[in-house]
């Protein structure tokens, strides 16, 4: 089958950073289902991995985790899915990924394809929806107030991928304030369009900003990217008692910098259920489920910004160089091999 695959961790420029390669068809047990893969996404983990990750077994490393699909055959332990049902999924770290013909992914993280949606369009969303779904319910804790805060959540990054969902979903499937900050015209267009109740420039103080809204210290604070340029702000504006989750990775900050509020600082990786196999791992398909039921009856509308074709090493090394850049905007697809 065709895939996508690198041998040595590097920079995007190097003429192997990603090759075009020929593996074996993997073939399904336990619980994996195989899915003939349509299309995928490109998110920041790809390219972290790649600048990273030698192949374990010294064989080639595929990357990717998003994609949509349709499931061609089952392990002798699936329940869910059945060959021809089609879904999305966002994978998982620990295996090979879906820059290939075919993937296995484990069904219990896996969801039925929105309806409404085409292949690309599915794409796009997994990763982020996940991410974000996490994030607000299970490390945040949205649906618990703080108490004195401004029911509001502060998104740090709200036109990147994370951000794009993230908004919708607050607005969707919360009563809160959704602010949301981006640097640019079109940017700051792209996350109104999405539902944000105020837009801030994270190219600017953030504090003063969330100051002159009026509403008070927001109770929560979900920040995707540049976390360590705005810790001091975060701080500053945070309702006492607040709540703050990250995705990213900052080199560092000072922890000890929110004690005085006592703020509790939560950390969302989506990939935590399905490293561990732990015993809600399952809940990651339900949300995905649940998502697809939000798209098909208009509440939530997918973030692809841009889609390629075919799904190739040349195509895929474009996509990696932009994402790096920082001036991606949503979600870019590549589909069909």
């Amino acid at each position: 089958m065709k895939a996508i695959g690198y041998k040595l961790p590097g920079p995007i420029d190097g003429e192997a950073s990603l090759v075009d390669i020929d593996l074996p068809e993997p073939a399904p047990t336990g619980r994996d289902l195989l899915v003939e893969v349509k299309a995928i996404s490109v998110n920041p983990v790809d390219f972290k991995v790649r600048r990273s990750t030698p192949p374990q077994d010294g064989g080639w490393k595929v990357l990717g985790y998003d994609a949509s699909g349709i499931v061609r055959a089952v392990g002798s332990d699936t329940t869910l899915f059945r060959p021809g049902d089609e879904v999305f999924y966002a994978g998982s770290i620990t295996r090979q990924g879906t820059n290939a013909e075919l993937h296995l992914v484990d069904e219990r993280i896996v969801g039925t394809k929105p309806a409404s949606l085409n292949w690309a369009e599915a794409a796009a969303l997994p990763l982020t929806t996940l991410t974000a779904w996490e994030a607000f319910f299970d490390r945040l804790d949205v649906s618990k107030p703080v108490p004195g805060a401004a029911p509001a959540i502060l998104i740090i990054g709200g036109s990147g991928g994370v951000g794009s969902v993230a908004v919708q979903i607050a607005r969707q499937r919360t009563d809160l304030t959704v602010i949301a900050t981006a640097s640019r015209p079109e940017t700051q267009e792209w996350i109104k369009a999405l539902g944000a109740h105020h837009i801030l420039d994270h190219s600017k103080p953030l504090a003063p900003q969330i100051e002159a809204l009026g509403i008070g210290a927001p109770a929560f604070v979900f920040s995707t990217t540049h976390t360590g340029d705005h810790v001091a702000d975060i701080v500053e504006l945070i309702a006492p008692q607040g709540r703050f989750c990250l995705i990213d990775d900052p080199a560092g900050f000072d922890i000890m910098a929110f004690k005085r509020k006592a703020v509790s600082i939560h950390h969302e990786l989506m990939f935590t259920r399905s490293i561990y196999g732990t015993p809600d791992m399952a809940r990651q398909g339900q949300i995905l489920n649940e998502a697809s039921a939000l798209v098909d009856s208009g509440k939530l509308r997918t973030t692809l910004t841009e889609r390629l074709s075919p799904i190739n090493a040349t195509n895929l090394k474009a996509v990696h160089a932009l994402l790096e850049s920082g001036k991606a905007r949503g979600k870019i697809v590549l589909e069909g091999f």
